[in-house]
C-alpha cells in the first residue's frame, strides 16, 4: 500500500439442460454423448399396429388403434467416466447462473479527508479447481493483504476488528479492515497499477470526498473506474449490516455504565436490534449529525469542523496557543453538547457515536458519555460501535453486490 449474511440467499432450482438442438447449442451430440456431459434420451419408436396373440380370449383380429408408446425418460446423472474437473466446471456454471456475484477481489473504500478506510473480503471456501484456475495477480493481492498487518510506514490492518466466518453474497470468508492516511493515496493507486488490478476488476465502489478528488488519478494511472456512492447512505447501510451480524459472536454496540464515576465506569454491551429513531454522530475529519428514522429515511441535522487537529502536519504548522484552543476536551464537550441538543429537538433518546476520531480514543468516549449523561440529567446514553470508522467502506462493499444484481 506504499507508505501506507448478509442475508443468506435462497438457492435457485437447478436448471435442466437444453434438449438437443435447443437454445445455445449446448446439447450438440459429440460421439453419442451430449457436449454438456449428459447422455441423450433414446428417440421414441414410430407408432405401430399391435396384434393380439392367437387363442386370446378377445377378438383375434388386429386392433386398429395405435398403442401408447413409452415416453422418453429425463436425462440421467453424468456418466461415471466423466472427469471430476468436468463435473466441477458444470456445477460452477450452474452455480453462477443461480447466484449473481461480482468477480474477486471484493473491496469497499471510504476515502476521507484524513484517512482511507478499506474493507476486503477474503474467501475461505475456494475449491481446488478455483485455486488452480486463479490468476497469479489475484493470488498476489490476497496474499499481500492477508499476510501483512502493516503496509509501508503508515498502512495498518486492524486485526482485532476482523470479522470471521462471514457469509457474503453466498461465499464464506473473513472481512478485513485496513486504513492508511489519505496523503498516501497516490502510492495506493500506483500499487494497483503495478499489480495490474484493472485486469481483475474494472470498477471499484468508493465513497467519501476522496472518491471525487482521486477519480481521475484512478482512471489515468491504474485504468480503474470508481463507482462513487453517497457517503451517508453507505454509513447507515454499513452500520446496520455490521450490527446485524455482530462482532464474532459478541454485540457490536456498547455504552459506559456510570460514566460520571471514574472509578466505577465500565464498558457494557447494548442491544441495538430496534435502533429507530436514533441520532447518529459521525466524527471524522469533520462531524455530521444525522436523525435516522429507518434505513431509508434519515436527514442531516447539523455538523461541525476542528478536525485538522488530528493531522500532525497541521499541528506542527500552528502555535501552541492555537493548539491549546483546540484541546481534546473542548472538542469532545462541544460535540456532546450539540448532539444532546439535536436529540432533544428531534425527540430522540438514542445517540450513537461513530467515526475514526474515536479510534483508540478512550478519553473522548468517556468524555462524551459523561457529557451526555450530565447535560441530559441521566436521560440520554452515549452509544458506541466497535468498528467506529469503517461503516462507510462496508456500505460501499454492499453496494458492489447490489450493482451485480442490477446488471443481471
Amino acid at each position: 500500500m506504499g507508505d501506507r449474511g448478509q442475508q443468506p440467499e435462497r438457492s435457485a432450482p437447478r436448471p435442466h439442460p437444453h434438449p438437443p438442438g435447443g437454445p445455445g447449442g449446448a446439447a450438440a451430440l459429440v460421439n453419442g454423448i451430449l457436449h454438456n456431459g449428459f447422455n441423450p434420451p433414446a428417440p421414441p419408436a414410430p407408432p405401430q399396429l399391435q396384434q393380439r396373440p392367437c387363442g386370446s380370449s378377445s377378438s383375434s383380429s388386429a386392433d386398429p388403434r395405435p398403442q401408447p408408446q413409452p415416453q422418453p425418460q429425463p436425462d440421467g446423472p453424468p456418466p461415471l467416466h466423466d472427469s471430476p474437473a468436468k463435473k466441477c466446471r458444470l456445477r460452477r456454471r450452474m452455480d453462477s447462473g443461480r447466484k449473481n456475484r461480482p468477480p474477486f477481489p471484493w473491496f469497499g473504500m471510504d476515502i476521507g479527508g484524513t484517512l482511507v478506510k478499506l474493507v476486503y473480503f477474503e474467501p475461505k471456501d475456494i475449491t481446488a479447481e478455483e485455486e488452480q484456475e486463479e490468476v497469479e495477480n489475484l493470488k498476489s493481492i490476497r496474499k499481500y493483504l492477508t499476510s501483512n498487518t502493516a503496509y509501508g510506514k503508515t498502512g495498518i490492518r486492524d486485526v482485532h476488528l476482523e470479522l470471521k466466518n462471514l457469509t457474503m453474497c453466498g461465499r464464506k470468508g473473513n472481512l478485513h479492515f485496513i486504513r492508511f492516511p489519505s496523503c498516501a493515496m497516490h502510492s495506493f493507486i500506483q500499487m494497483g497499477s503495478e499489480k495490474n488490478f484493472s485486469s481483475l476488476h474494472t470498477t471499484l465502489c468508493a465513497t467519501g470526498g476522496g472518491a471525487f478528488k482521486f477519480e481521475e488519478d484512478f482512471r489515468m494511472i491504474a485504468d480503474l473506474q470508481l463507482h462513487k456512492l453517497d457517503e451517508l447512505d453507505c454509513l447507515i447501510q454499513g452500520l446496520l449490516y455490521v450490527d446485524s451480524i455482530g462482532f464474532n459472536g459478541k454485540p457490536e454496540c456498547y455504552y459506559f455504565e456510570k460514566p460520571t464515576d471514574p472509578e466505577q465506569c465500565q464498558k457494557k454491551p447494548y442491544c441495538l436490534d430496534n435502533p429507530y429513531p436514533m441520532l447518529l454522530v459521525n466524527m471524522g475529519s469533520g462531524v455530521s449529525i444525522l436523525a435516522v428514522y429507518s434505513k431509508d429515511n434519515y436527514k442531516r441535522v447539523t455538523g461541525t469542523s476542528f478536525g485538522n487537529m488530528m493531522s500532525k502536519e497541521k499541528r506542527d504548522a500552528i502555535s501552541k496557543e492555537d493548539l491549546a484552543r483546540a484541546t481534546l476536551v473542548t472538542i469532545t464537550n462541544n460535540i456532546g453538547s450539540i448532539a444532546r441538543m439535536c436529540a432533544q429537538n428531534e425527540n430522540i433518546d438514542r445517540v450513537v457515536f461513530v467515526g475514526n476520531f474515536l479510534r483508540i480514543n478512550m478519553v473522548s468516549m468517556k468524555l462524551l458519555a459523561y457529557a451526555m449523561d450530565f447535560w441530559s440529567k441521566g436521560q440520554l446514553k452515549a452509544l458506541f460501535l466497535e468498528h467506529e470508522g469503517y461503516f462507510g467502506a462496508v456500505g460501499a462493499l454492499l453496494e458492489l453486490f447490489k450493482m451485480t444484481d442490477d446488471q443481471q
